[in-house]
């Protein structure tokens, strides 16, 4: 029997179909959020179902003496050293597609929460200070012929973006590299080649670009200073393409009217001063929380790791990452 570690609990559905090829060991949360602690025990596993907070490094990829497949339950994957994987000829998976749907509603969702001040106003209501209709009470941004401005043009930008456009907001991107021209018809958006011309240029401002060494704190003090005032900026990526510090300090001056965030540098921990910034909008990565999408991740990583332990074609295994 093969022995499969799940990270920390996920829907039942991926796990019972894991159960029908090994023995499945399902971790309470926070227990293999170290390097040292899975170092411990990754000798005795054939395959790891990990999450973006657990930290597949060389050192333990090394110890997994017996690993033949780690999937990530997420569509990223910068917790996983990939190059050492590929060394030590252990297959690494990941989740694309499954999120697309999920994740643009989300961005909708905060944009419009964002941009009409919900969070503001519900609490205002709540807090015993409703005393009736204000004319000027929670005046916000109406999203028609705005334009919002996309930086990583994927399938989760491109589903924002569609979302966006239904609400006659105009679509300009930033991406590594331009997308097929009949989506960009479809969409009616501009390619943009400069970030900082992109910046400039809008009332709201997307991040939906993977973390990589060139998108490390692209949102820096400089890019938030090109920000127009009245400016929006909404983060359902990575939490690390953004300078908190810069971010937090832009808002408490309002260089930038608000910004929705999903994604954290140092997660679960928040920094400090965006706890106290104005119109703010802070969840805990929850972008993907839908019955549906879970368990299609979950799906999606346990069918990869059954098609490398029984041995299939890595052809067959459409997730595996390859680079």
């Amino acid at each position: 029997m093969f022995k499969i570690l799940i990270t920390e609990p996920i829907p039942e559905k991926p796990i019972s179909f894991l159960e029908e090829i090994g023995e499945v060991t399902v971790a309470p949360k926070g227990t293999y959020d170290t390097e040292e602690a899975l170092i411990s025990h990754i000798h005795a596993y054939d395959a790891l179902l990990c999450m973006l907070s657990t930290p597949v490094t060389r050192n333990v990829l090394e110890a997994g003496k017996k690993l033949k497949i780690v999937a990530n339950f997420a569509v990223g994957y910068d917790n996983i050293d990939i190059k050492a994987a590929q060394e030590l000829n252990i297959k690494t998976a990941n989740t694309p597609d499954v999120l697309t749907e999920a994740c643009g509603d989300y961005a909708m969702g905060l944009l419009l929460a964002l941009s009409r001040k919900l969070k503001e106003a519900e609490n205002y209501l709540r807090e015993g200070k409703f005393s009736g209709w204000e004319p000027l009470g929670f005046l916000g941004m109406e999203l028609r012929d705005r334009t919002l401005g996309i930086i990583g043009m994927g399938r989760i930008g491109q589903a924002f973006a569609h979302r966006a456009r239904a609400f006659g907001m105009n679509i300009i991107y930033l991406n590594r590299n331009r997308i097929e021209q009949t989506t960009e018809k479809e969409l009616n958006a501009e390619f943009v080649e400069d970030l900082k011309e992109l910046v400039s240029r809008s009332d709201v401002l997307s991040l939906n670009c993977p973390l990589t060494e060139e998108t490390h704190h692209l949102i820096d003090e400089e890019i938030l200073e090109l920000m127009p005032n009245h400016a929006l900026l909404v983060n359902i990526s990575r939490g690390a393409v953004i300078d908190e510090e810069a971010l937090a300090e832009a808002l408490h001056d309002q260089k930038i009217a608000g910004a929705a965030l999903d994604v954290f540098e140092n997660e679960p921990q928040v920094h400090p001063k965006l706890l106290t910034a104005p119109n703010t909008l802070l969840l805990p990565h929850i972008a993907s929380a839908t019955y549906k999408t879970r368990d299609a991740i979950g799906m999606l990583a346990a069918e990869a790791i059954e098609g490398v332990l029984k041995g299939k074609p890595d052809s067959d295994i459409p997730n595996l990452i390859r680079r």
